[in-house]
């Protein structure tokens, strides 16, 4: 997905841990994270946390800035990785995260391109949705914007953040459900990366 959209949050938050990833190249050998620029990844590299060694990631860079060069990397590396034989070497599942901050043009040309032309194949493509706490702040606007005293509000917040949480995810699902290759589940993450309930299959 797109830089800044919590992936490695994500991450964190399924090991357990707060610390950062080990980096290790496609042959094994661990990398320094100086070498790592914010948003810039290899997508070939292996990130590997030590309280769950179990669990081998990929990182790819940002989408949206990215260059036809590395999407076609990307797009190789999933393809190649999707039908590998190797247990090793295949890839089991593949996330994408759209930050809800962006949550008015959350399907961009770049989330067209990935589910129109990558084939994953069996690999199951889920879309988290991330930082959907901001939509708390949008809900509470709108319900001071119609008038109501800030205590009330307060109070009927979660019910207008659901709501319009219920709004954009359907607008999500609709685009990206007539792409050649759709997601196969939406997931809204909140409070610290807990799934809440509202997903489709």
């Amino acid at each position: 997905g797109r830089a800044n959209a919590g992936k490695t949050t994500i991450l964190q938050r399924v090991c357990n841990t707060v610390d950062k990833p080990e980096i290790f190249d496609g042959n094994g050998n661990k990398l320094e994270l100086r070498t790592f620029s914010v948003g810039h990844h290899n997508i070939e590299d292996e990130l590997v946390f030590r309280s769950n060694s179990g669990y081998v990631f990929h990182d790819s860079s940002g989408f949206e800035a990215g260059t036809a060069q590395q999407f076609d990397k990307m797009k190789k590396f999933v393809v190649d990785r999707a039908a590998a034989r190797t247990l090793q070497k295949r890839i089991h599942a593949i996330w994408y995260c759209i930050p809800m901050t962006d949550y008015q043009r959350a399907v961009t040309a770049a989330e067209k391109k990935f589910f129109n032309e990558c084939d994953t194949g069996h690999v199951p493509v889920v879309v988290l949705l991330t930082k959907v706490d901001c939509l708390n702040l949008v809900a509470m606007e709108e319900l001071l914007e119609d008038g109501m005293e800030m205590e009330e509000a307060k109070s009927r917040a979660a019910e207008r953040e659901s709501q319009l949480l219920g709004k954009w995810q359907a607008h999500i699902k609709h685009i990206l459900d007539r792409c050649q290759f759709p997601p196969k589940i939406y997931l809204p993450l909140k409070r610290k990366y807990f799934i809440c309930n509202r997903g489709w299959p």
